[in-house]
């Protein structure tokens, strides 16, 4: 059983989540909502993933989330970044698995929207031109 809590954190875009995995019986609140009552199906089984493959490791821990900051996919890819690495710090042999099945489940996707530059109206593109 664990004996001090594991937390851990996950990042995407402007979201951040914190996860806090201690000794339990399979609990996993988000922002202190149940998972199931937690968004729409297909975020919820995004969120699934990592517990659905770490098989019976998941029902001995309760695993608590605080999500902030950006929108509901971005919130929810950061939610499964926290999850699986608590999860892999739990349990070693996790890691494998994890990274075969998707390498997003422990490696942070470091992709940004690209700022706007100066004088110009969006990020890529440039301002009109008028001649008459």
């Amino acid at each position: 059983m664990v004996k001090k809590n594991i937390q851990t954190i996950g990042k995407r875009k402007s979201a951040l989540a914190k996860a806090t995995l201690s000794a339990g019986k399979g609990i996993v609140r988000i922002n202190h909502q149940l998972l199931d009552s937690w968004g729409n199906s297909m975020l919820k089984n995004r969120i699934m993933e990592p517990l659905l493959l770490s098989e019976d490791t998941w029902t001995k821990v309760n695993i608590d989330v605080s999500v902030s900051g950006g929108g509901v996919q971005g919130q929810t890819e950061a939610t499964r970044l926290a999850i699986a690495r608590a999860l892999v710090e739990f349990n070693k042999k996790l890691k494998k698995p994890f990274l075969d099945y998707d390498r997003h489940l422990l490696i942070q996707d470091v992709r940004f929207k690209e700022t706007r530059k100066p004088n110009d109206s969006k990020a890529r593109s440039s301002r009109q031109k008028s001649y008459r």
